[in-house]
């Protein structure tokens, strides 16, 4: 079973710029799509961004295409998402998952991971 790990999260002023990273504990999961999600208080989690750690194919939310810029470290089984430009509705708190059955056809669905960080929080101040 695979940890994930979360770090890099704060507050930030609009128009500023922050770095998440996710490390897995088990570099065996380094052949599964890896993806961040995010929760706003009262709301659905929703898909930001995903990986495709073989092909390293990216995938963006239409709210952060632009924006946020994902990279991997694979010798460290890290992955990196890069915000720039933040707006105060990107706060959230960010969670990075991954899982045998997330595809390029469902990687934005929350129900394909099986592993999930205990996430961290990002907020944006106007």
């Amino acid at each position: 079973q695979v940890q994930l790990l979360e770090s890099g999260g704060g507050l930030v002023q609009a128009g500023g710029s922050l770095r998440l990273s996710c490390a897995a504990s088990d570099q065996a999961f380094n052949r599964y799509m890896r993806s961040f999600f995010r929760q706003a208080p009262g709301k659905e989690r929703e898909f930001v961004a995903a990986i495709d750690w073989i092909s390293r194919a990216t995938y963006y939310a239409d709210s952060v295409k632009g924006r946020f810029t994902l990279s991997r470290d694979n010798a460290l089984t890290t992955l990196y998402l890069e915000m720039n430009s933040l707006k105060p509705e990107d706060t959230a708190v960010y969670y990075c998952a991954t899982g045998s059955r997330a595809r390029t056809n469902n990687y934005f669905s929350t129900s394909v991971y099986n592993y999930w960080g205990q996430g961290t929080q990002v907020t944006v101040s106007s």
